[in-house]
């Protein structure tokens, strides 16, 4: 199934909403630290960790750390720096779906680090700055997901 990267995600209800999403759709949530909360903090527990024991969730120290762990996986970064949008890519099951920190998108290094059609965004009216951060990986998972049929890895099957 897919990755959902949360890379320094600061407001917690937000990452709450994400473990919830992830939880529900059997897709593995990797935070990389650092955090701007912690995790036991109550805005996190009420918006996702009723789903936490149902959620495959993963802490990464650093990028570093992150992005050898990642190893062969493709990782598409959204941000709003991107040029293609992210419902042409042909998602395959393993992929990362990337996305940074809630005021300030990823950083220039790791967008660098990146090839130009690894960076997709999501479609927005002119003029605006961005999409709730809960709302966009909501947004890419699902199509990520859709395409390939709503499948469920075998550990989530109910």
């Amino acid at each position: 199934m897919f990755h959902i990267v949360l890379f320094e995600p600061e407001i917690p209800p937000n990452t709450g909403n994400i473990i919830r999403l992830s939880a529900n759709m059997g897709a593995t949530l990797h935070l990389i630290k650092p955090l701007g909360f912690s995790l036991d903090e109550k805005q996190l527990r009420r918006a996702g960790m009723d789903y936490r024991h149902i959620a495959h969730l993963v802490e990464h120290d650093n990028w570093d750390e992150f992005y050898h762990w990642k190893a062969d996986r493709r990782i598409y970064a959204f941000t709003t720096k991107g040029q293609r949008s992210y419902h042409t890519v042909a998602y395959k099951a393993e992929d990362i779906l990337l996305f940074g920190p809630e005021t300030r998108g990823l950083p220039a290094a790791v967008l660098a680090s990146l090839e130009e059609e690894q960076k997709v965004y999501l479609p927005m009216a002119a003029n605006s700055r961005s999409l709730n951060l809960s709302n966009s990986v909501a947004i890419a998972a699902y199509e990520a997901w859709r395409q390939h049929g709503f499948a469920m890895p075998a550990h989530t099957e109910h």
